[in-house]
């Protein structure tokens, strides 16, 4: 069957759209108005256990939603990354287009409701550079992780705002970045230049990254903040996978501790999932992340609340038992 042809389509500068975040949303290290929040207490069991798990050699894994990056809260996570309290990350694709735009333009973000109308929804030059370098990396390299490989790009390309790049802070500090994209989900796979074959091959190489980590959890945490799907999803999956070679091994990967911070409101008691008939049932971190995959010995914890208050409120955390 015939396909869409992409050479038609019209493709614009990010010069001329409208941008709905930029650099004066980023939060300083350290804001008192976020980092004093009552979450602080929430979180310093979690913190504790981020500690001993690093003194253990254990591995701390932040699993994150495109809006984290859209919160501001980049220079925590990269405090957090170069003390070597988070041993990695992932992301979905929207969370690459986030970080990429930043650091090339100091900007990103924009309106589905304006952009959708007309069809300019997504179509953008520049950020369709990240399909080049995605490419370029592929050809190169097939076994190359997409995020080492953007990550790479950033931190030694010509982007005034490289700093401020999560991507671009894993590739200088060896800390792996892992991408985790669903074909179809992001505006760099409408541009001509999307190669489906080179993406798929990039981000399920980061897939694997991930679940050799995950071989490192016993005794460890891992953070989700703000994914409902990918996380989740990819989590068990890779789970299994590192269960699976431990159990040969007679080995357990059981003990270890799980945070999960979105929005969605939860029951104080959420050592139980909720029940098929309850639209609570189908909110996946609830029941994999905070349930199932640690039933076998490890700990969930809940905390409801924005991105820029949970991600500061657990650097404060983790600043106070450190001190």
């Amino acid at each position: 069957m015939k396909g869409f042809d992409r050479s038609r389509l019209e493709v614009r500068s990010l010069a001329e759209r409208h941008h709905d975040m930029d650099l004066t949303a980023l939060l300083p290290l350290g804001d008192a108005d976020t980092a004093s929040c009552a979450r602080v207490d929430q979180l310093a069991p979690v913190a504790g256990r981020i500690l001993a798990a690093r003194r253990a050699g254990a591995a701390v894994i932040m699993m994150m939603g495109a809006h984290v990056i859209r919160s501001g809260v980049q220079r925590f996570i990269i405090d957090l990354m170069e003390k070597g309290l988070v041993t990695g990350l992932a992301m979905n694709g929207a969370g690459v287009i986030h970080d990429f735009e930043l650091s090339l333009i100091g900007a990103t973000t924009e309106s589905v409701a304006r952009y959708i109308r007309d069809g300019r929804f997504g179509l953008w030059k520049e950020t369709g550079r990240i399909n080049d370098i995605i490419n370029a990396a592929y050809a190169a390299d097939p076994h190359r992780g997409l995020g080492s490989a953007v990550g790479q790009a950033i931190a030694e390309g010509v982007f005034p705002h490289h700093r401020i790049s999560l991507l671009a802070a894993g590739f200088r500090l060896n800390l792996p970045v892992t991408v985790h994209v669903g074909i179809g989900y992001d505006i760099i796979h409408q541009l001509p230049n999307c190669d489906g074959a080179a993406t798929g091959a990039l981000s399920y190489n980061d897939f694997l990254i991930m679940a050799d980590q995950i071989q490192r959890l016993e005794g460890g945490v891992l953070l989700c903040f703000g994914s409902a799907v990918m996380a989740p999803e990819v989590f068990l999956k890779a789970l299994s996978m590192a269960r699976n070679l431990a159990r040969q091994r007679q080995r357990r990967i059981s003990d270890f501790t799980t945070l999960v911070c979105d929005l969605y409101p939860l029951p104080e008691d959420i050592g139980q999932e909720a029940p098929k008939d309850s639209a609570a049932y189908y909110f996946r971190p609830w029941k994999t992340l905070l349930v199932r995959t640690v039933a076998e010995g490890g700990q969930g914890y809940y905390v409801c609340g924005r991105h820029d208050q949970t991600i500061p409120c657990l650097w404060q955390a983790l600043q106070r038992l450190q001190t």
